[in-house]
């Protein structure tokens, strides 16, 4: 991976993950069912106006009420995808074939990326998902140092034909998951890769014209920036869609010094003592935190 010249205490810890992602939503309904119908997530939480959705007890999308607010336009700023990273193919399997059957038109394509297998849809509310395997680290390619990455065609049904079984079906909620990326539109990769490998302390992985994307510890992606959609994007308004992207250092001491950090950068940031959070170039909402923090 590249990390640009960047010292080690400039680059975010290694065991960085990304937490759940906050969605702004018209119809909470619609989209819990959705999520937990299609994607086969289970609800953690649920208070008047907000509901958290996870697997097992790992909180993966927040879904927030508000219907006062707009539609974001098609080429403005915000969520390319979220994307959800499952241990095994089986179950992987059992969330594909989940929205295959109960949301088939929200099915949008599939790829075998080298590093992963990855099925994409999208939500009610034109939110994109990804839903992803990893291979074993050990079988990645590196070409200096960025990780080999392809688009290569892969049959969903041949996919669910080979790995689907019942017993992944039958307990799918209760099976790990997590958000294992999060991909965003942005307005042009430069300003990214300042904001997010300058700035944040991810380092770069691979990147070509209008996609860049970025890790911790040699993971393929934590995150990704593209302007396939929104090249010249410029600061979102208030709107439903993302509302937040939640990052998750190991230990206080990493948060620590992302903040000290951000704040020798000049970014204004809100310190609640949970979490730090603040703004990308797109007012993209980040919130970093760590085991303890609080």
């Amino acid at each position: 991976m590249d990390t640009g010249g960047m010292h080690t205490q400039d680059l975010l810890a290694a065991d960085t993950g990304m937490g759940a992602v906050t969605l702004r939503v018209a119809d909470l309904d619609r989209m819990t069912a959705f999520y937990t119908e299609g994607v086969r997530l289970s609800v953690v939480s649920s208070s008047p106006g907000r509901t958290v959705l996870g697997r097992g007890s790992v909180p993966i999308v927040v879904l927030e009420h508000a219907p006062e607010l707009r539609h974001a336009g098609a080429h403005e700023a915000g969520l390319f995808h979220t994307a959800v990273l499952f241990d095994t193919r089986a179950d992987l399997a059992a969330a594909l074939y989940s929205v295959a059957t109960r949301y088939p038109q929200s099915f949008t394509g599939s790829a075998d990326h080298l590093v992963s297998n990855a099925f994409y849809c999208t939500d009610p509310e034109g939110n994109g998902v990804e839903l992803y395997w990893d291979r074993d680290r050990s079988g990645w390619s590196w070409t200096h140092g960025m990780v080999d990455m392809a688009t290569i065609a892969l049959d969903p049904n041949a996919f669910l034909q080979e790995h689907l079984t019942q017993e992944a079906l039958d307990g799918a909620t209760a099976r790990p998951g997590r958000v294992g990326h999060v991909h965003l539109s942005v307005g042009d990769v430069a300003t990214a890769k300042t904001f997010y490998v300058d700035r944040l302390g991810f380092a770069t992985t691979a990147g070509w014209g209008e996609a860049l994307f970025v890790s911790a510890g040699g993971y393929h992606h934590h995150m990704a920036m593209n302007t396939w959609n929104s090249r010249g994007a410029g600061r979102r308004q208030l709107a439903l869609g993302l509302g937040l992207v939640r990052i998750e250092v190991p230990a206080l001491d990493d948060l620590d010094s992302l903040t000290e950090r951000m704040r020798d950068h000049g970014l204004q940031l809100a310190d609640d003592g949970r979490t730090v959070a603040f703004e990308d170039p797109w007012a993209n909402r980040i919130e970093v935190t760590a085991p303890g923090r609080g």
